[in-house]
């Protein structure tokens, strides 16, 4: 298939299950794997492959920039000890557990530990479009350890290749590979993201930012990788980092295309990795010869069982543990219920890279002998992947009501946070006014609106029923909206009879846009 029909027949299918998921009441990356599935019934179709270095260069730097872009920093100091744990030592137990499951099942064990390093990470593109019911603190600790583990995952993958084709590692060795691994992402991450940092901070233009911003993922992917270090965890450093100094390198404009660019360039590319998998998944099982369907069913079956049991096991020691040793009553707080920790577990969804790392596993050995139980490799993760689409993924909302799960006052945290820039906003109107020399009218026009919206503000937080202001304010919001509505409809007619140019008309809507959203408030994205 030529790559522009491939590029339309993503785009439909996106568009077709963007459209048809509320309708039918599933999660959109589900059905979107379902279509992947279906069009790989067409022998075609089963032809477009999924390099793993498409899904490694091009789908992750984007969709992991943006995730690090919208990730909680508090939510990552607060459960700092639990993301490094869960991302290190979690990876290095679920790989080592899944591979002697594996092995038991009859895979070789050097194919058994590639196996395993494949598997042994949660997909963060899986967890960001599939874990969005649960609640804040949940949903970011888990955002944050998927974000992070893949260079955990990917040094255990190469030990594991590398002693499949010959090679030894000392424990000196492997440390290193991981220091590397960690250290080397991490720094390259921060000079990229200080490299920016100097550019933007110059730059007012909001194209230049946004395409600057565009350029920094692949920038601190390539530098990472050119060291030997984790590129994917350079991405989130200097997303996190770019996060953390948007106030002081981006402006209004800038940020309001970046809120309306980069979520749908991540949805489209997310949309597209879901059907692309989908695809690969049916070239994969189609490549099974017959007398082996029912060994590697079963083993798919128990090693994705295994890796449940595994997450849900070890949360638990390391609980025990870490109760044994810091009995900190802020720790005690923190601690994960047995429901929580069930919870958890189920919303560890595996997902591209775990099929990425599984098709880059070398066909040959050294002495170019096929590698025992590749085809083995690539059928079970792709099979544990389905699995946990699409059993875990609609099991999942189920088990969250069930878990009856704290969730974070959110909107209480909103309203203080509004209330204390309208308090500090009606305090500074008068010396404001003086200093720039405002005139009356404007000055009173001003005050007025800020003490009004103040007071409504003020009567949310209070938890007070509605005031005259609140009242006012709303009736004021109704008329603007048909005001705005009117202005739209004479600048129609006048675009339509040819008095203003199309140009001039789009700037005036982009102003009655703005407007608009001053009135409705800016949509935000998770």
């Amino acid at each position: 298939m030529e790559g522009l029909e491939t590029v339309v027949l993503l785009g439909v299918t996106v568009l077709a299950g963007t459209v048809l998921a509320p309708r039918l009441r599933i999660a959109v990356p589900l059905l979107l794997l379902v279509f992947g599935l279906l069009l790989g019934f067409v022998p075609q179709l089963r032809q477009v492959e999924l390099p793993p270095e498409t899904v490694l260069l091009i789908f992750l730097p984007v969709m992991l920039f943006w995730e690090s872009l919208t990730t909680s920093l508090r939510s990552i100091r607060r459960d700092l000890r639990g993301i490094v744990i869960m991302s290190t030592l979690l990876v290095v137990a679920s790989a080592l557990a899944t591979a002697g499951v594996a092995h038991l099942l009859g895979l070789p064990w050097n194919s058994a530990l590639i196996l395993g390093a494949a598997l042994a990470p949660p997909d963060a593109t899986a967890v960001a479009a599939l874990g969005r019911m649960l609640p804040r603190r949940n949903f970011m600790l888990l955002k944050a350890e998927s974000l992070t583990n893949d260079g955990t995952a990917l040094v255990l993958y190469a030990i594991a290749v590398g002693l499949t084709l010959g090679g030894s590692y000392t424990p000196i060795d492997v440390a290193g590979l991981f220091a590397l691994s960690y250290l080397g992402g991490a720094a390259a991450g921060v000079l990229v993201a200080a490299a920016v940092y100097l550019l933007l901070v110059r730059i007012r233009d909001p194209l230049t930012i946004n395409i600057s911003l565009l350029i920094t993922p692949f920038a601190a992917f390539l530098l990472a990788e050119a060291v030997g270090a984790s590129g994917v965890l350079a991405v989130v450093v200097a997303g996190l980092i770019i996060s953390f100094t948007a106030s002081r390198i981006s402006t209004a404009a800038s940020r309001r295309q970046t809120e309306s660019a980069w979520p749908l360039g991540s949805y489209l590319l997310n949309g597209s990795l879901f059907v692309l998998i989908g695809l690969q998944v049916q070239a994969v099982v189609h490549e099974i010869q017959p007398g082996d369907v029912g060994r590697l069913l079963l083993s798919t079956a128990v090693v994705w069982a295994a890796l449940i049991v595994i997450r849900f096991v070890f949360q638990s020691v390391s609980i025990t543990l870490i109760r044994l040793l810091d009995r900190r009553p802020s720790q005690r707080q923190r601690r994960m219920t047995y429901r929580a920790r069930v919870v958890s577990s189920l919303a560890g969804f595996r997902g591209a890279v775990s099929l990425a790392i599984a098709l880059s596993v070398p066909p040959m050995l050294n002495d170019g002998t096929p590698l025992p139980g590749r085809d083995d490799i690539i059928i079970i993760s792709a099979g544990v992947i389905v699995l946990t689409m699409l059993i875990q993924g609609p099991l999942l909302p189920a088990v969250v009501r069930w878990a009856r799960l704290p969730h974070e006052p959110e909107e209480e945290e909103l309203r203080l946070a509004e209330l204390a820039i309208s308090s500090a906003a009606v305090k500074a109107v008068d010396e404001l006014a003086n200093q720039l020399g405002i005139t009356p009218e404007v000055y009173d026009r001003i005050a007025d609106e800020y003490r009004t919206h103040h007071s409504a503000i003020q009567a949310q937080t209070e938890g007070t029923d509605p005031d005259t202001a609140t009242q006012a304010r709303e009736a004021e919001k109704q008329l603007r909206h048909a005001l705005l509505d009117k202005k739209r409809e004479v600048l129609l007619g006048l675009r339509l009879t040819g008095t203003v140019d199309d140009t001039v008309a789009r700037r005036i809507q982009t102003r009655l846009d703005i407007e608009e959203q001053r009135l409705t408030g800016v949509e935000t994205y998770d």
